[in-house]
């Protein structure tokens, strides 16, 4: 072979300029991340659809929850109008027994939501906030009055 001659290694002149290292390096650094996380962005995102699967279910179970318990809510208050009528004698009066203890239930349920929202809106929290926001303005109306003293 002559020198002049282009040999089989060396490869021939397209016209582009090479690629340069940088971004053969940012190339390999991308595929190396997504090799690192490829596995745990599979992982999140069966465990995602898992619990958007798991959500629809678990309205699912309270909704089957709720029909149950309105249903033994009404099987027992029939029973206990039952035993109250047995016990009075009277269908009437167990029924204006059974609808006062209702009325009593109600009331007692409202009172306790009442609290819990009292409680929720967290006035001590609210009260010392504004002792706090109050104590920086007088202090800082304090420092304006004793700066503009100084000057």
């Amino acid at each position: 072979m002559h020198e002049n001659e282009p040999s089989a290694e060396q490869p021939a002149p397209t016209g582009q300029a090479p690629t340069s290292g940088l971004l053969d390096d940012l190339t390999r650094l991308a595929r190396a991340v997504r090799d690192l996380f490829g596995a745990q962005l599979h992982l999140l995102a069966a465990e995602l659809g898992l619990a958007r699967s798991a959500v629809s279910w678990l309205l699912a179970a309270a909704l089957a929850a709720t029909i149950a318990g309105v249903g033994l809510g009404l099987t027992l208050l029939g029973l206990i109008g039952l035993l109250l009528a047995k016990w009075l004698g009277s269908w009437i009066l167990a029924f204006v027994v059974l609808a006062v203890l209702e009325v009593v239930w109600l009331l007692g349920a409202i009172v306790l939501f009442r609290r819990c929202m009292h409680w929720m809106s967290l006035p001590g929290t609210r009260q010392e906030w504004r002792a706090i926001m109050q104590d920086t303005l007088h202090r800082a109306e304090h420092d304006i009055h004793t700066d503009e003293g100084e000057v």
